[in-house]
């Protein structure tokens, strides 16, 4: 059949409902997917047990509905969770051993777009090096009637389950509950995740935009755009707040705001999370994305840990954690993984860690931030549209040859008081910058201005 190959992305599926996925690309996205973790897992379609879960988008009950029946005419077992965060799906992947799962989400897009994000076995994802070209060719090339009995179909509630597992993380007792959180879903799927879990803690909860509403009425749930932060700020610095917390659109990722009402970069918290953690499991290996500042290399270190440096995207460090036995990774982008959660992403684990370390310390969080603050000066990731993103990358090398070169995820270079990564996008015609100095940020400034230069001159 055709179908536009533009909503084949590296990390998932995703495009406008209606234009690029309709019901006829759902049903046999649907299918091709059970082929494929059939080939992965060695076995028959008929063998496969399958989960699959929804967000709040006004498309997704349509739409979930055809995945499954395309899975359920491949002879596939779906369990099927209904409305959940995606997180949920991983952990009904991770903690039944089905052989993959497919979560009918377009993330933080606007209202308009719909998708899939899809894993194996382990809640390993699928991405465009592995598995999700591989849905495209099936697609594309059409899918002969299967000649097996249909498959069936269990309904589960994950949420109890879900979150008496990520309440394990903590110690419930630790947690004071004085503290005044600020919480906005972004009518996502955060307030139905985590609100019951913050609600046994016992702290004093504000909540913002908490039910699931496929309108989206205050626009795109992405909290890593200032302009949606602006709410839980103002309410942070209303209420003197001790902190704010934000989630995604599906909640697998959450972003937060000190009592200053200023945003905590992803890579500061990272560094916080990985501090924590190395506490409770001493000497283990910490993994952080190429963009990050040095920051978390040197807590990692200090704490006694392993730091390794991996490429950005969740399908390499799923990969890298499961195979190397890291008990955490963080990215700049807010996405957080941890063995023990089938070395998934969750956006509801970092919210109670966070919880637990500032009601162990007795610090404020702008405390805990001002250590960071105050020595790495981060330029955040700014984008520059180019012609040709291969000649700029030799310009790069050319003009900072004399530092040290690597080539993980597109090029970083390193110095020894500031360095900075540059990567492509995957889907659009730019080009990533985030830089460091250790210097000051007038520093960072002015060599960000200078790298910006020669990337769009």
């Amino acid at each position: 059949m055709q179908i536009d190959p533009g909503i084949f992305k590296a990390y998932d599926i995703r495009g406008l409902y209606g234009e690029q996925i309709d019901d006829e690309a759902a049903y046999a996205i649907g299918r091709a997917f059970a082929r494929v973790l059939a080939d992965l897992a060695h076995k028959e379609t008929d063998q496969l047990n399958i989960g699959l879960g929804r967000d709040m988008r006004l498309t997704a009950p349509e739409l979930a509905a055809l995945y499954r029946e395309g899975m359920v005419d491949e002879g596939a077992h779906v369990i099927d969770a209904g409305q959940v965060g995606t997180e949920m799906l991983y952990f009904l992947v991770g903690s039944r051993g089905l052989d993959g799962g497919l979560m009918c989400t377009a993330s933080h897009n606007p209202k308009e777009y719909t998708g899939a994000k899809l894993v194996r076995e382990g809640a390993i994802a699928l991405s465009g090096d592995a598995g999700i070209q591989d849905i495209r060719k099936l697609v594309e090339a059409g899918l002969p009637k299967p000649e097996v009995q249909r498959g069936s179909v269990e309904e589960v509630d994950l949420y109890a389950e879900f979150q008496d597992s990520a309440l394990r993380f903590i110690d419930p007792a630790n947690v004071d509950k004085s503290l005044k959180v600020v919480v906005d879903a972004g009518n996502g799927m955060g307030g139905r995740m985590v609100g019951p879990l913050l609600e046994r803690l016992g702290v004093d909860l504000v909540t913002l935009r908490w039910e699931p509403d496929g309108n989206m009425p205050d626009g795109e749930p992405n909290p890593l755009l200032e302009h949606n932060r602006e709410l839980i700020i103002n309410t942070v610095r209303e209420t003197g707040a001790d902190l704010g917390i934000a989630w995604d659109g599906d909640a697998d990722r959450c972003f937060f705001i000190d009592d200053s009402g200023s945003f905590v970069d992803g890579d500061f918290l990272t560094a916080i999370l990985a501090e924590h953690l190395l506490a409770k499991t001493p000497g283990a290996a910490i993994l952080y994305d190429v963009r990050a500042s040095r920051a978390v290399a040197y807590v990692v270190t200090g704490a006694g840990g392993t730091a390794h440096v991996n490429r950005v995207g969740h399908a390499f460090f799923k990969t890298r954690m499961r195979d190397e036995g890291s008990i955490f990774g963080g990215e700049v982008s807010g996405h957080y993984y941890f063995r023990d959660f089938y070395n998934a992403d969750s956006g509801t684990v970092p919210a109670l860690l966070v919880l637990e370390k500032l009601s162990v310390e007795g610090r404020k969080l702008s405390d805990l931030m001002s250590d960071y603050r105050s020595k790495y000066f981060i330029s955040g990731e700014i984008n520059s549209t180019v012609d040709d993103a291969d000649a700029k990358i030799r310009a790069i090398e050319e003009k900072y040859g004399d530092g040290e070169l690597t080539r993980l995820d597109v090029i970083s270079v390193d110095y020894d008081d500031w360095h900075f990564n540059v990567r492509a996008s995957n889907t659009e015609p730019l080009l990533r910058l985030n830089l460091e100095s250790l210097i000051s940020r007038e520093d960072m400034e002015r060599r960000r201005d200078e790298v910006l230069g020669l990337i769009r001159s």
